[in-house]
């Protein structure tokens, strides 16, 4: 599918209507009574993500009714289609429910393989990130930029240990201690739609984690290209979003924090 600057401007308005309607339930319903589930052992869900995704999928139907929407709550496509939105409707669910305002709604969209636009909401602070591909990242209207940090040690990173990981949760502490020791600081905000913004509004100088999936960085993944970073695997190779293994930097970074990560691998026994 052939994209203009019109009809990524169309579908960057949908973007952002779907993620601002979002933010909306979520601040709307931040710090009261709501219904809580879990799926699994330790992953929540509560009404508010369920009825947000309901919400975002009633807009594309509306508005692209021959696009797919594959949502973390109510599933869909697993494998590229020729247009496909990607959306998570609160990335930082256990934040949310515990009212921790650390929290955010993202979305992009995928054409035929390729990000074209994505965005990313925290209500609690009015934040609107959004991108377009090959036209640049942007909070608020302001154009954003990765930062010049050049070494490790004077580098703020970020991760995540998502829940499907547990079983390898020695050896993600193993490597947090190693990056920890190795830089200035490791933070863990429980949202990587904000980790990845963060990379690429020059927060955070870099970010890695693994158990994701695609709702949870597509969005963010366009966002830190298009502010000048560079996303990968772990192992620094062309990033597959759905493989979950995923290393962003402000790209003078990225071969350090590659070598870090394939020592300690090399060095950890097999599981």
């Amino acid at each position: 599918m052939t994209l203009d600057a019109a009809g990524r401007s169309t579908f960057l308005a949908t973007a952002i209507e779907s993620v601002r309607r979002a933010g909306h339930l979520q601040r709307e319903a931040f710090g009261g009574s709501f219904r809580i589930d879990k799926k699994g052992a330790f992953d929540l869900v509560t009404e508010v993500d369920v009825a947000a995704e309901r919400m975002i999928r009633a807009l594309i139907a509306e508005r692209h009714p021959t696009h797919g929407v594959l949502g973390e709550e109510l599933g869909g496509p697993s494998t590229p289609s020729a247009a496909i939105w990607m959306c998570d409707p609160i990335d930082g669910t256990t934040n949310f429910a515990h009212g921790l305002p650390v929290f955010c709604s993202s979305i992009a969209l995928e054409l035929d393989g390729e990000l074209e636009v994505g965005a990313v909401y925290d209500p609690m602070r009015d934040e609107l990130f959004t991108a377009s591909r090959g036209d640049g990242a942007f909070l608020n209207g302001k154009r954003l930029s990765v930062s010049r940090t050049t070494t490790l040690m004077d580098a703020l990173l970020v991760t995540g240990f998502p829940y499907s990981m547990q079983p390898k949760l020695e050896e993600m502490v193993a490597l947090f201690a190693r990056f920890l020791s190795a830089s200035h600081a490791v933070r863990r905000l429980g949202s990587a739609a904000l980790d990845l913004c963060y990379v690429a509004a020059g927060r955070f100088d870099g970010f890695w984690e693994e158990g994701l999936n695609a709702w949870d960085i597509a969005a963010g993944v366009l966002l830190v290209r298009e502010a000048g970073g560079l996303v990968t695997d772990l192992a620094g190779a062309p990033l597959d979003l759905r493989s979950g293994r995923i290393l962003a930097t402000n790209d003078l970074l990225h071969e350090q924090m590659a070598r870090l990560i394939a020592a300690h691998r090399q060095s950890s026994p097999p599981a």
